[in-house]
């Protein structure tokens, strides 16, 4: 079952915001805009700090003129997006079969302890959340950790205490 978080607030798409979905939607034909979708729900997701609330969701919805479930289904899908608030920085780190047979069992039990937080959890400061990912695509440097558009590759734990000493 997906949760997604449900608040109060309104969001509304800037006009810059709107100026980078255009972009997008002008790369395909005009009866194709659901084809923007991803981008539009990333720039929607950075907007509103990390995450896509509801209202975020249902605005690239209105803004792309498409049904409110197209928009749900592809933002629930993929892991890239965030559908509850997360902290500053957002460790994700994989664990599929070429990372967890390099030891990423073990990179995700050092973070956890170094963290105090579990798998999708954020830490009580809100600095950092940590997620499990399915595949990060760079099997050959396993295991992976990506944080923002960044990837650290193979990892240790020695490598993830100076990765955190550089974020705190």
């Amino acid at each position: 079952m997906i949760n997604v978080t449900v608040t109060d607030t309104v969001f509304e798409l800037s006009k810059h915001d709107k100026a980078e979905i255009d972009a997008w939607v002008a790369q395909y034909p005009l009866e194709h805009k659901r084809s923007a979708v991803i981008p539009a729900l990333h720039i929607a997701q950075k907007a509103n700090g990390g995450w896509l609330s509801e209202e975020a969701m249902k605005a690239v919805a209105d803004y792309l003129g498409l049904p409110q479930i197209q928009v749900f289904e592809v933002a629930t899908f993929y892991s890239m997006f965030e559908l509850s608030p997360v902290g500053k920085h957002k460790l994700c780190v994989c664990t599929n079969v070429s990372c967890m047979l390099n030891g990423s069992d073990e990179i995700v039990a050092h973070l956890k302890k170094r963290l105090k937080i579990n798998l999708g959890e954020t830490t009580a400061d809100n600095k950092f959340t940590l997620k499990e990912v399915e595949c990060l695509g760079a099997c050959v440097n396993a295991p992976v950790l990506q944080l923002g558009h960044q990837f650290h590759e193979k990892l240790t734990p020695e490598k993830i205490d100076a990765l955190l000493a550089e974020l705190e």
